[in-house]
């Protein structure tokens, strides 16, 4: 089962950073490229254990839909989505945070599995795990650029 890790370091406070990361509205901002929206169950502010949201967005050309269950919350220090309903066979996101000195290090931990047997295999290895990344680390610089420059305030009401 493939693995995306990702580190982020940010100086910031541990819960806007936190906060950030769970907010609907700018994981909006933070998938322009994608015309990514929050369809149903929470679809604004921050998320909280046992929430879910839909999101509909369009990837590879596809308009499709995803429905991710947030399963743990220990804020500020980690939380959990997971896909419940969507294209992949499985998926769990991690979200770590911890604080050293004046930075906050963001951890990502992204276990994915596609469809398909041996085929997803493939679209994993050659595309998905490259979108993915690119993906997650698109969302944590705009997490980082709104934390360090004080735009959170537009975000986090």
């Amino acid at each position: 089962m493939p693995v995306i890790e990702i580190e982020t370091k940010i100086k910031a406070s541990i819960e806007v950073c936190f906060d950030l990361a769970t907010s609907i509205d700018l994981h909006i901002v933070s998938t322009d490229g994608t015309d990514e929206k929050a369809i149903d169950g929470i679809t604004s502010g921050c998320v909280k254990q046992n929430d879910f949201v839909t999101w509909e967005a369009t990837h590879f050309g596809i308009r499709q839909q995803l429905t991710s269950f947030i399963s743990i919350v220990n804020r500020p220090f980690h939380f959990r989505d997971e896909q419940k309903k969507g294209a992949f066979k499985h998926f769990k996101h991690d979200h770590y945070f911890e604080t050293q000195g004046e930075f906050v290090i963001m951890k990502d931990r992204f276990e994915y599995e596609s469809p398909y047997g041996i085929f997803g295999k493939l679209f994993n290895a050659l595309v998905l795990t490259k979108h993915l990344t690119g993906f997650l680390l698109k969302r944590n610089t705009v997490i980082k650029d709104f934390a360090e420059s004080g735009r959170w305030r537009e975000i986090l009401k």
